[in-house]
């Protein structure tokens, strides 16, 4: 039935019951869903601000799907046509044994090219989906602010949580479906599923992020420094903006983000689960990963309905029953955990592996927690530099953010530790597998910590609403405490984001090795020369140089994407002061124009996608073509080091400012208005774009990359660099990069030609 060979009774069922899992994480979503679209909206006011936002943020996405939608046509075809560059796998002939080898041929390339379809629809529907309610839940949160605290934890919470439920149910749902017709040939095609869902978070995180932080350091500007009103201020014309960017960002460019992290981690556990298979014979290695993730469902529904607000201290409660939540379904999870590793693997490695990955989730949160809550140490001593100026305040945050990449260096360290030491004595891919399974565990909580993060933009634009409404003083308090907690739970979860990202993209990395050493033996390389035997040998200098390279990408990646977003804001910030000027408008006589803030973010948003998605799909294959492909391995590794340690300094830094600057807006130091509170909205300005758009841009870009070489190695490994169709396309590959490049640097859209509409 699964096309597989000596599947047992169990495995089939076990199977079939993940796949029902899916349905029921999908179902779960669906009357949370019910739930919050039955709670009241609110007055006329609140709903006209609620309309503003709702119209902003579809038409922001509209506008990125037809962007992205070329690419993805034309990358449907090139993954069709790569299973024809070299031969069908021994485990796609023996699945479909009763076809000839060109018939399997097509029929492996139509499931990767079906598949990448289905795993971008899916990152598209996470991410569309999830903020769509994301902006229903917002003005329901305000509304239940005016008269419980509870309701409006509730709400926020459940409205997030749908998001969650989302990623895990499709990202199970597409993985399992795959496996069921494709067997053992699965992590073929599963390839085209990772890349599609990759593609996407990547297109939605750079894009949203431009747009949302273009918007909030655009309004805060203007508003709070120039005009010294208050952040969501109705006279403000980038507040509607802003508010649709925490929506288009951090929900669907988030939930995207853990999606595709979600879905790799699967990839490569089925990958190097194979080559298990392949030396013991035993399918447990690439069911067991399945077995986990429905095993995370079935416990995320659990946790997240136990979110709900007590009595007591409003801000502290929120969090407490959010991690009860949390640790709740971590808790589940280990239990089933070890039943299935004693009574389906027989092993306790099994159970080692993906409670490391739990533990290593909670780890991050806590050590991200300790660097960007309000009430720690290191946000206190930011807050506190902001009286001797905004260059103090922003140096005191430069240090919080490298020392808190070095923290999370050293726990990822550990965890790969526990992975060679639990396999010690065994072929390393035994290792690589033990570092999967920590990534499939890290992610086994991916409903709580998509939630925890939805919340965050939800809190803050019910908050915006609030103001912009002119609610009660009683309601505004409470969406602000919810808010308070919202960055922090954000914050939280960019950490696991980042690190789920890294541990994906080592996990791919022993793919990547796996793969070319299985190709290098069809080829009749011998044992002792194919790579997963000889490693990457950084000691040889094409490998060096590929490991710079590397290295060099994602400074550059962020580079490009700070640029984005200082060219965006450069152009709110004129807009906003040119409103300002109308007679008539800071009296509140005459309302602002918000959609004119809005196109000017969608349509910069839009411009800079193209040009780093090709650096990111394009460098890895002129690097495998240029160097070779144990030179791009040296690359992938570069890319995975500088990416983390960039990617966690940057989230943290900017949380970190931005908490800051909130403690001195409840009253530390003076206040609003104050020099202190002047100098930590600086810090928060320079902090936004890297928290919200170049640190989170690196998660999806470096598993790219990395699925890209992935796809592209087998390929690379046939052809010779003399060969002038091999010359050709790495002068093509250049072209590009170097023309994505100068685009991103010196793009054309001015204040001045978009006034004109020459966009």
């Amino acid at each position: 039935m699964l096309g597989l060979v000596h599947t047992t009774l169990f495995e089939t069922f076990a199977i079939w019951g993940v796949l029902c899992v899916a349905f029921l994480g999908l179902g779960y979503a669906v009357l949370l869903r019910t739930q919050v679209m039955k709670k009241d909206k609110g007055t006329e006011r609140m709903q006209e601000v609620w309309f503003a936002i709702r119209t902003g943020a579809d038409a922001y996405l509209g506008r990125q799907l037809k962007s992205i939608l070329p690419f993805i046509i034309i990358l449907t075809g090139v993954l069709f046509f790569s299973v024809y560059v070299i031969p069908p796998s021994g485990e796609a002939l023996e699945r479909f044994k009763n076809f000839s080898p060109d018939m399997v041929r097509m029929i492996v390339g139509m499931g990767r090219a079906i598949a990448f379809v289905m795993g971008a629809f899916f990152s598209l529907m996470v991410g569309q989906l999830g903020m769509r309610m994301a902006v229903e839940g917002n003005v329901r949160v305000a509304q239940a602010a005016r008269s419980s605290f509870s309701e409006a934890l509730k709400i926020a919470y459940r409205t997030g949580t749908i998001t969650g439920m989302l990623t895990d149910g499709l990202g199970l749902l597409g993985g399992t479906i795959i496996f069921i017709v494709f067997g053992i040939a699965s992590p073929d095609v599963l390839l085209g599923f990772g890349f599609g869902g990759t593609l996407l978070a990547l297109f939605m995180r750079v894009g949203g992020g431009i747009f949302t932080k273009a918007a909030d350091v655009g309004a805060d500007l203007v508003g709070k420094v120039e005009k010294n009103i208050p952040e969501d201020d109705p006279r403000n014309a980038a507040v509607i903006a802003d508010l649709v960017g925490d929506n288009v960002g951090d929900c669907a460019g988030m939930a995207a983000d853990i999606f595709e992290s979600y879905e790799v981690t699967i990839v490569s556990g089925l990958i190097l689960g194979l080559a298990l298979v392949s030396i013991t014979h035993q399918l447990k290695w690439i069911i067991f990963p399945l077995l986990v993730r429905g095993i995370g469902v079935l416990s995320s529904i659990i946790g997240t309905y136990l979110v709900k607000g007590k009595t007591g201290d409003r801000a502290s409660d929120a969090f407490s029953s959010i991690n009860r939540g949390f640790y709740a379904s971590a808790g589940i999870s280990m239990v089933a955990f070890l039943f299935l590793a004693h009574f389906y693997m027989h092993e306790w490695r099994a159970f080692f592996s993906v409670g490391v990955g739990i533990l290593l989730a909670i780890v991050i949160d806590e050590i991200t927690k300790y660097f960007t809550h309000t009430h720690n140490a290191p946000v206190k001593e930011i807050a506190g530099s902001s009286r001797t100026g905004s260059a103090t305040l922003i140096l005191r945050g430069l240090s919080i953010g490298f020392e808190s990449s070095a923290w999370q260096f050293v726990v990822i360290a550990v965890t790969i530790l526990a992975a060679v030491l639990l396999y010690r004595g065994q072929p390393v891919v035994f290792v690589l597998y033990g570092v999967a399974m920590t990534g499939i565990g890290m992610l086994t909580l991916t409903g709580n910590n998509v939630a925890m993060d939805s919340f965050g933009p939800i809190s803050d634009n019910a908050n915006g609403i609030g103001e912009m409404a002119h609610l009660e003083p009683q309601a505004r308090q409470i969406m602000a405490d919810l808010d308070a907690v919202g960055n922090t739970t954000k914050a939280i979860t960019k950490g696991v984001a980042i690190g789920s990202a890294v541990i994906a993209a080592v996990s791919l990395f022993g793919s990547f090795l796996t793969d070319v050493t299985k190709v290098q033996a069809q080829m009749g390389v011998g044992e002792s020369l194919r790579l997963l035997s000889t490693g990457i040998r950084v000691s040889e200098p094409i490998v060096f140089i590929g490991l710079l390279l590397g290295g060099a990408i994602p400074c550059l990646f962020s580079a490009l994407t700070i640029n984005s977003v200082a060219r965006a804001a450069a152009l709110i910030v004129e807009e906003v002061r040119r409103q300002f000027r109308i007679p008539g408008l800071m009296e509140g006589k005459v309302k602002p124009d918000y959609k004119q803030a809005v196109d000017i973010c969608t349509i910069s948003a839009q411009k800079e996608l193209m040009g780093l998605a090709l650096i990111a799909v394009i460098s890895p294959i002129l690097i495998g073509m240029l160097l070779s492909v144990e030179a791009l391995g040296g690359f992938l590794a570069g890319v995975i080091l500088s990416g983390q340690l960039l990617a966690v300094f940057m989230a943290t830094a900017g949380g970190a400012w931005d908490n800051a600057k909130k403690t001195i807006e409840d009253g530390l130091y003076g206040g609003k208005g104050s020099d202190a509170h002047k100098a930590s909205v600086v810090g928060d300005t320079v902090g936004d774009p890297l928290k919200d758009t170049a640190g989170p841009a690196l998660n999806p870009m470096i598993k790219v990359i990395n699925l890209v070489s992935l796809l592209a190695a087998p390929i690379l490994i046939h052809y010779n660099r003399g060969d002038i169709r091999v010359i050709a396309a790495i002068v093509l590959c250049t072209l590009l990069i170097f023309g994505a490049i100068l685009y991103s640097k010196h793009g054309r859209l001015t204040f001045r030609n978009y006034r004109k509409g020459e966009f």
